[in-house]
């Protein structure tokens, strides 16, 4: 038996020049993240959501009741914002304090609670403190704590780590994890980082132009991506393409990753792949699936190779290509190919001085078939 949806909604919100029209459920006890490029409207989804955004249409319903028309603080939703908002006047204490106060429990009481709710945070030392001489992390913790003390039904959540150094992310990431999985309602997340929705989410929807274009667990969008955007969040090349069997011709445009248009006057290979079925004029992949008609093809940088000049043998993806740029990624150095397909490749910097790779060197790459993956589109 599933969960108990505890939000079902339809946001629609329209402004001049863009319109949001996603629908959203989420159940009992799961972690939705909103993901999305700057301008999709994962904010305003979020803000709508609060009440603090209204819709043009659609609806609102938590726990079967609708909720659309109720102005914000009717609502029972917590929100910890990006900056936190805390009370700068106020202590730890009295922010965290405040909202069990705006819903009518007394003074004495509400403080109890708000004590309890920072022992659970780990900053019941911190009781007394003002915002202004909390950390970054503590901070955070002292607004989720304000969100958890008001005992909400949805919990958002609008980019909680964002303002943190990468050390004090890591920690409070982990601690963020475990508060949401004692929370018992229903939470959303807005995030641009990818670690922060793979780790702390239990489904992915991405949002695109105000739509959903893709959606489901973490685990199947990284590896099924299907716009640009999710290939790069992930860090695939991603394209379109037709199959026959184990060879996909590419489509004249790639959708994504590190894809461009491939035309047939673009397409110098003309299907001459080493093994490759090739149609003429076009440009052929071969992948580790069988498949047939319309699909995706995704594989990592690291499963490109690159050589200075042809490589001995048939691999079973060859062209040759032009060095458009060269960048640190990780412990590895990213390198952007142009030329017939347009991808990523991840080297070592060793191989950047032994192949003296440069912007404008001409080279030859190489990709596995079996690290090439097709499914459908």
């Amino acid at each position: 038996m599933g969960r108990r949806v505890v939000i079902e909604s339809r946001l629609i919100v329209e402004r001049p020049r863009f319109r949001l029209d996603i629908e959203l459920d989420v159940a009992r006890g799961e972690v939705v993240a909103l993901l999305g490029p700057n301008g999709a409207g994962k904010t305003t989804a979020l803000r709508a959501l609060a009440g603090l955004v209204p819709l043009t249409g659609g609806h609102i319903r938590l726990d079967g009741e609708p909720i659309q028309d109720a102005p914000a603080e009717r609502r029972p939703i917590g929100m910890v914002f990006q900056d936190y908002l805390l009370f700068p006047h106020l202590s730890a204490l009295e922010n965290v304090a405040f909202g069990p106060r705006c819903h009518g429990m007394s003074r004495k009481a509400s403080r109890l609670l708000a004590r309890e709710w920072l022992n659970r945070v780990g900053l019941g030392e911190h009781a007394v403190t003002r915002p202004g001489e909390l950390s970054g992390g503590q901070a955070q913790r002292v607004a989720l704590a304000r969100a958890l003390a008001v005992r909400p039904r949805l919990l958002l959540l609008d980019e909680p780590l964002a303002a943190l150094d990468a050390h004090t992310r890591l920690d409070i990431r982990a601690r963020l994890h475990h508060h949401l999985g004692d929370f018992d309602g229903a939470a959303v997340l807005v995030t641009h980082d990818p670690l922060d929705a793979m780790v702390l989410a239990d489904r992915l929807v991405v949002v695109e132009n105000g739509a959903v274009v893709q959606q489901g667990p973490p685990s199947a969008v990284a590896r099924h991506p299907r716009t640009g955007y999710v290939a790069r969040l992930v860090g695939l090349n991603l394209y379109r393409g037709v199959a026959d069997g184990h060879a996909v011709r590419l489509d004249g445009v790639t959708p994504g990753g590190a894809g461009r248009p491939v035309s047939q006057e673009d397409g110098r290979l003309g299907g001459a792949f080493p093994g490759g079925a090739g149609w003429p004029g076009g440009v052929t992949l071969n992948v580790a699936e069988s498949q047939s008609g319309p699909v995706f093809v995704a594989f990592p940088p690291s499963a490109v190779a690159i050589y200075r000049s042809r490589p001995d043998g048939s691999p079973r993806n060859l062209w040759e290509a032009t060095v458009g740029g060269v960048e640190r990624h990780g412990d590895s150095v990213r390198v952007l190919l142009t030329g017939p397909i347009e991808a990523a490749a991840d080297v070592t910097a060793a191989a950047v001085a032994e192949l003296d790779l440069r912007p404008g060197r001409r080279v030859w790459a190489a990709l596995k078939a079996t690290e090439t993956h097709a499914y459908p589109a």
